[in-house]
Order: structure tokens, then C-alpha cells, then sequence
């Protein structure tokens, strides 16, 4: 792109901010910011409030109550086009009659910008999205990924501030989203732009993000990066919904948790205020031990064998505990893998170091104590 663009994104400051359609709350009371030049992405499932958030730092939704700044400029108020915000659809809406330079070109005319610098500012736009071979096609005739990167050029071109980004690689196939993410990351290192991105995707949201804000039900559950929302989840739904989470159902007595007759250690830091709780662990995280001997690690629980299943780069192990319920091991198809088969006894095993013990009812409470127990 040219050298005169700006090196740096806008924050975008949300306080208390609610979106009402009718009876029904869609954004619950928000707080959120997005720091200048980072990735922040909203995460959640359909209809948590995520979409409708992006709406309303875009302008197309209109904010019911709270507060809403783009570099402390309150926009609440302002129509789209006066917030300096581009936007990228899950469905490109381009104008089919149009070329592809002409399509990165139009908001450029909408800005009167002078023909001689909207053609150099096209040329730079698709070159950053590798398609300046193919400026005079029209969209019919490129493809889903190329439609797309059209798409992400046309919403860079006139070096908006903040860029949203809706479900951009929804309709893709998983080998073409995995090639676009890296694009989308490397894009977004080279303009320094403040990105806004929604997504169901968990991986999607794991591999762009400096920070990911998980939204359910109008709210934000928790907030942070990648690796925090991975490594320290604050509720169930965060384990379950960022990542695959193996969860042993039980009882927390003192500082103990049961579960079938056993008791599991835990010590990643929080205690839940509540009896009913999850000892959560990733699937990666827990060893698998063909036998009825018992192995002599402090975390260690019986089950049976359902079914196992070879990825390539990973076996998944489902098993049964005593107790009926049903938890997952993965491991990397580089380790020594134990032969297991469906209807085999084994013993799962895991380190107190990785694992979580979380409320099966809502987010956990900080509590300076870690969870241990004895067998």
C-alpha cells in the first residue's frame, strides 16, 4: 500500500451497551474495547449478540442505550459513512456489472478522491491481496477465495481506521479459510488497522487474534487472549466453546472434588462457590493406560473404551467412565500411541497443573486457595 497511510488503528471504546428489539435483549449491558491496531474478535455461537455488536460500532444497528466512542469521539449518533470504518461481508456484496478494479475503486468515488491517486491506491489494494493480474474480470468469473480477497481490498483501499469483518470465510472450504486466515493475519500486520472480527469459528478465533471477547447470550463471558481463553477459562462454556474440553462431572467437598468415587486434583487457581463443579481438562492433556491395573499418578480415573479415531496427525479416544459420562482423549499421532480398542478397560490420568475446576453453572470465582484432594 502507499507510504501515506496511516501507521495505526482507532480504539473503540463500548460502555453499558445494550441493543433491545422489542422484548427481546440481543447485547445485554456491554463492555468492551478494542485497543488501536490490535485483532479483536467476538466469538460465540448464533444469536449470542456478537453480530449485532459489530452492527452497532458500524452504524447499520442503532444503539438502545450506553455509550459507544471510536478515539474518544462518541459516534452513537453518527450514520456509517461519517465513522471511517470499512467492512467486510460473509457474502462479498459486489456489484456483479462491475470489473474488480472497479469494485475496489467505488468507495473511492464515493469519497471524491481524484482519478489519477484512486488508480494508484487500486493498484495498491489488490496487489496487498495478490490479485492485480486479475483487476479487469469481473466477480463472476473469479472464485470463492478470490471474491473474497476483492472484497478485503475494496473495504482497505481508502485506509479506513477501524475494519469489521463479518463471517468474511463462512461460505469456504476449510482448506481455502486456513489459507485466507494467514492472509488475513499477514494484512492486518502490514496496515496496523484496528480489526473487529466475528466469528463461530474457534479456531479461526484462536489462530488471528491478539484478543478474543466470547459472547453468549447477549453477554461477554470472558475476555483475553488466545491463550488465556485457552489455559484459564473462567465458566464451562468458555472450555467447551473455545477449544475441545474433557469434563469430569462431581462434587466439591472443601477443597476436593469427587467424581465417581474418586477424588481429582485441581490447581489452576480457582475455586467455584458452588458444590456442583467440573474438573475440565483439554483432551491433549490426559494419558491413556490400557489395563485394569491402577497407575500410580495422583489424578488417575477408570473407564471404557467407545470408539478411537485416526485424524492423520491425531488419534481422538472416546471413553466412558464408571459413572456413564463420556470424555475425550487426542493424541499426536508423533507419540508412542498404545493400541486401545472399543470395549477395552483403561485408566485416564492427568497433571493437577492442567486442569480447572469450574462451576457448572456460570463463571467461577477467584479464590486465592488451589483445589487439591488425595485418593
Amino acid at each position: 500500500m502507499s507510504d501515506d497511510r496511516a501507521p495505526h488503528g482507532a480504539s473503540i471504546t463500548m460502555r453499558g451497551l445494550v441493543k433491545r428489539y422489542g422484548s427481546v435483549t440481543a447485547v445485554d449491558a456491554i463492555d468492551l474495547d478494542a485497543r488501536p491496531g490490535e485483532f479483536l474478535t467476538l466469538l460465540g455461537p448464533s444469536g449470542s449478540g456478537k453480530t449485532t455488536t459489530l452492527n452497532m460500532i458500524a452504524g447499520f444497528v442503532d444503539v438502545t442505550e450506553g455509550e459507544l466512542s471510536i478515539d474518544g469521539s462518541p459516534v452513537t449518533d453518527l450514520p456509517p459513512y461519517k465513522r471511517d470504518i470499512g467492512m467486510v461481508f460473509q457474502h462479498y456484496a459486489l456489484f456483479p456489472h462491475m470489473s474488480v478494479a472497479q469494485n475496489v475503486e467505488y468507495p473511492l468515488r464515493q469519497r471524491s478522491i481524484a482519478k489519477a491517486q484512486r488508480s494508484t491506491m487500486v493498484a495498491d489494494a489488490l496487489t496487498m491481496v495478490g490479485l492485480e493480474h486479475l483487476a479487469r474480470r469481473k466477480p463472476k468469473e473469479l472464485s470463492g477465495g478470490q471474491q473474497q480477497r476483492v472484497a478485503l481490498a475494496r473495504a482497505v483501499v481508502y485506509n479506513p481506521r477501524v475494519l469489521l469483518m463479518d463471517e468474511p470465510l463462512g461460505a469456504l472450504d476449510k482448506k481455502l479459510r486456513d489459507t485466507l486466515q494467514l492472509e488475513i493475519k499477514r494484512i492486518h500486520a502490514d496496515l496496523g488497522t484496528t480489526f473487529v472480527y466475528v466469528t463461530h469459528d474457534q479456531d479461526e478465533a484462536l489462530v488471528l487474534s491478539d484478543r478474543v471477547a466470547v459472547f453468549n447470550d447477549g453477554r461477554i463471558q470472558q475476555i483475553g487472549t488466545p491463550s488465556d481463553l485457552y489455559e484459564h477459562p473462567n465458566s464451562l462454556f468458555v472450555a467447551q466453546f473455545v477449544g475441545e474440553s474433557s469434563v469430569f462431572r462431581g462434587v466439591l467437598d472443601g477443597d476436593r472434588v469427587h467424581v465417581g468415587g474418586r477424588s481429582l486434583t485441581a490447581t489452576r487457581g480457582t475455586l467455584p462457590d458452588t458444590r456442583d463443579v467440573a474438573v475440565v481438562v483439554r483432551p491433549e492433556r490426559i494419558d491413556i493406560h490400557p489395563g485394569v491395573a491402577e497407575p500410580s499418578a495422583a489424578n488417575a480415573i477408570r473407564g471404557r473404551v467407545i470408539q478411537h479415531i485416526y485424524f492423520g496427525n491425531a488419534r481422538k479416544v472416546e471413553v466412558r467412565l464408571d459413572d456413564g459420562s463420556m470424555v475425550l482423549v487426542r493424541e499426536s499421532a508423533g507419540a508412542t500411541l498404545a493400541p486401545v480398542h472399543a470395549d477395552d478397560d483403561v485408566w485416564l490420568t492427568f497433571r493437577a497443573e492442567d486442569a480447572s475446576v469450574l462451576a457448572l453453572d456460570g463463571p467461577s470465582v477467584p479464590h486465592p486457595t488451589p483445589v487439591t484432594s488425595t485418593n
